[in-house]
């Protein structure tokens, strides 16, 4: 499987493609014109074609290292 150029990860092209997917499902218009009924299959062609977009926040280490004090031993 060929990844989009804009797209980093398979992991990622699958999460794109499963949510629009859903968005499909639950009545939005395709941006796509196809003769496929299946919404996976138009997800995946509207990813591919790049009109689907999304955006990549950065982990901040400060927030998930939060200091934890140790425990006292009684």
């Amino acid at each position: 499987m060929e990844l989009p150029h804009n797209i980093d990860s398979k992991f990622r092209l699958i999460l794109l493609v499963a949510t629009r997917a859903r968005q499909l499902q639950a009545g939005a218009k395709p941006l796509v014109q196809t003769q496929s009924t299946k919404v996976t299959k138009i997800a995946h062609q509207e990813v591919n074609a790049g009109l689907v977009p999304f955006e990549i926040f950065e982990n901040n280490p400060d927030d998930n290292d939060k200091e934890k004090k140790p425990k006292s031993a009684k």
